[in-house]
């Protein structure tokens, strides 16, 4: 027969919360950052082909 799990606490709820937040404004962050390099043609750590695409367009 199944027997109900110890029920978790508050805090620890709220703090695991907290972390997914965290580490989900942090990505948000990296994103726009990255988006502002691409915009800016200051990126070098990503590999944007825009002429590739340019292209493909055309034809």
């Amino acid at each position: 027969m199944a027997v109900p799990k110890k029920r978790t606490s508050k805090s620890k709820r709220d703090s695991r919360k907290a972390v997914w937040k965290r580490k989900a404004a942090v990505h948000a962050q990296k994103a726009i950052s990255l988006g502002k390099s691409i915009l800016t043609g200051r990126n070098d750590g990503f590999v944007y082909p825009m002429a590739e695409e340019a292209e493909e367009g055309e034809e």
